[in-house]
């Protein structure tokens, strides 16, 4: 059973939710082999409905006091930029996809993601490119 964990930390990131909870995007994570998806949607204010058919389940919160759980469990974590969940994913040997949010006027995210990138241990993209095209 696979398991696909999206977190957006402290923070709200409503477009990697609306994007990754999309009928569309939950179609290709289960044609990927996933037969859950965990959103943690932090302070976001797009909050999808919790369901579970046969196949797939998607389990919705807004925190909890360790994303260590969540995390060991997922195959693939899906995370904003932010240093602790990085670092945490990492330290944990996940594949790690994160996800830069645009919207943030000093990105700091974009710089820690692009070095970890170029030292090997995640790949990157935003809302706007890549993850629609997965």
């Amino acid at each position: 059973m696979k398991c696909l964990f999206v977190t957006v930390g402290t923070t709200s990131f409503d477009d990697l939710i609306a994007c990754v909870s999309a009928p569309d995007s939950l179609q290709k994570i289960e044609s990927l082999g996933y037969s859950r998806l965990i959103l943690q949607i932090g302070r976001g204010t797009v909050v999808p409905e919790p369901f579970s058919t046969e196949s797939f389940t998607l389990d919705v919160y807004r925190y909890k006091d360790s994303l260590k759980e969540d995390i060991q469990k997922a195959d693939l974590v899906i995370s904003h930029a932010g240093a602790g969940s990085c670092l945490e994913t990492l330290e944990k040997g996940k594949p790690l996809l994160v996800v830069i949010n645009e919207k943030l006027m000093n990105n700091h995210q974009l710089e820690l993601a692009k070095q970890l990138h170029k030292e090997g241990h995640l790949f990157y993209c935003t809302c706007s490119t890549s993850l629609r095209h997965w």
